[in-house]
């Protein structure tokens, strides 16, 4: 049946690239979408400690003071950037939990096409109230829950462009996260500038204008995507399905603590990395190609950037090790993925000791975002393809769901670590957030064995 449907899709609406036209719309669609979801994002710390928490704007911020007391109620007093550092948190942690909610709303009742156009909506609406400082907070909240209707839906709808055992399926999803990465490489060049030049607004507008253009690539673009189809009552499950969900999710439930501990460390790039390039960084640059400063918000292009150069070469590494009989198996890669952050952070912690209190060149950080890349294609994309081929047909998207609330549980831990930056010595946070990354890397180290009899490999 699946491939009577993939043949009728490919007659009405054709191929390109050897792929479904439909693949290019949602390819533009979600490279628009991060580039309005990093360019934001690449703004929102500076533009909370250097604009909006200073004395005087803060109060006419609705909502600010509540949220402030609740989170001062826990944590004691907040000055602007352990504040900053704790909404940035709770933003980045939500994104990464909606989409839970956003799945079930397409998969119970509007459909995947009507959940993605209201996400879409949803966003446009919430990067344009950026721009109102009295409703920051539900600007965020508008982001949020406007991410959690898009992302599901829309990286499901890949899948659908083909039959369960087309073999472009793999590369389709490749294709895919290109323009995740173009669009992240983009948005601080553009929105981040800017925000940095012309005044906060005009970066928070432009990643507005770029969702825009996302949506209405996708509505235009809907006559060559798979069409929702109607759901169907699913047979009662097994005792044999049953088990094989329990053991799926016990899997995904021992590396919570780790992945979580991987992710509170990782996700300072936008936290407090910003920081450090604004305040303790010397930008400028003298090159024969250009000469001049680089704008703080440009140091977020990098790990996109490094994501292209160095997925080839590393895939390639990968198959040549495989070929020799010595490629890691999964747990060993993700426990290297760990341990390489620990040492981007270290790296880090070395430009603090040697920085003497003044600045320290831009390099440092190059060399940070170099590490720290390499340490993630270790760890996400593996464990991505790790939970898509554990968790049964039947219980995937709650599986991958719950695997996602590391995110959110590690972004949440992120925004705390964050806030200790005001507090301690950088050579000292440095060499905390790599004792939180060294410790994930440990725990997967040391139940490596379990883990990979849990999951029989």
């Amino acid at each position: 049946m699946e491939a009577i449907e993939k043949t009728r899709d490919e007659r009405s609406s054709g191929e390109w690239f050897g792929h479904p036209k439909g693949l290019s719309v949602l390819f533009a669609t979600e490279l628009w979408e991060r580039f309005s979801y990093y360019g934001m994002r690449a703004l929102l710390v500076l533009y909370m400690v250097d604009y909006l928490l200073r004395p005087g704007k803060e109060e006419a911020v609705l909502g600010l003071g509540a949220l402030r007391r609740a989170l001062e109620s826990p944590f004691g007093p907040l000055d602007a950037q352990p504040f900053a550092s704790q909404i940035y948190g709770f933003y980045t942690g939500f994104v990464y939990l909606t989409p839970i909610l956003g799945g079930y709303l397409a998969d119970r009742w509007l459909g995947r096409r009507r959940t993605v156009a209201l996400g879409g909506a949803l966003m446009v609406a919430g990067h344009f109230l950026m721009a109102s400082e009295p409703m920051f907070l539900l600007a965020l909240l508008l982001l949020i829950f406007g991410n959690g209707a898009f992302k599901p839906n829309i990286v499901t709808q890949v899948g659908g462009l083909y039959a369960a055992d087309d073999a472009r399926r793999d590369r389709a999803y490749s294709v895919f996260y290109v323009g995740i990465n173009i669009g992240a490489f983009f948005s601080p060049l553009v929105s981040g500038t800017l925000g940095e030049v012309l005044g906060w607004h005009y970066g928070f507008a432009s990643a507005g204008v770029g969702m825009t253009i996302g949506l209405f690539t996708y509505m235009l673009g809907l006559p060559n995507l798979p069409p929702d189809r109607p759901r169907q009552k699913r047979p009662a499950p097994t005792p044999k399905d049953k088990a094989h969900s329990r053991r799926a999710m016990f899997s995904v439930l021992a590396l919570f603590v780790p992945a979580a501990l991987f992710f509170a460390a990782y996700e300072q790039q936008g936290n407090t990395i910003a920081l450090w390039a604004e305040s303790f960084t010397d930008r400028g640059v003298d090159l024969l190609i250009w000469k001049g400063e680089i704008p703080v918000t440009w140091f977020q292009a990098f790990n996109p950037l490094m994501v292209f150069l160095f997925t080839p070469p590393l895939v390639a590494w990968w198959r040549a090790q495989a070929r020799a009989g010595r490629e890691p198996d999964t747990m060993t890669k993700m426990a290297l993925g760990c341990f390489g952050v620990a040492l981007g952070y270290l790296v880090m912690a070395l430009a603090a000791l040697l920085n003497f209190g003044g600045k320290s060149s831009w390099l440092w950080l190059a060399l940070y975002f170099a590490v720290i890349t390499l340490a993630e294609l270790y760890f996400s994309p593996i464990a991505l393809s790790l939970v898509s081929r554990i968790a049964p047909d039947r219980s995937r998207s709650a599986i991958m769901g719950l695997w996602l609330t590391t995110s959110f549980i590690g972004n949440l831990l992120a925004g705390w670590l964050g806030s200790l930056w005001a507090s301690l010595p950088s050579l000292a946070f440095f060499a905390l957030v790599a004792g939180v990354a060294a410790s994930a890397g440990s725990l997967i180290a040391f139940g490596r064995a379990p883990l990979a009899a849990l999951m029989r490999e």
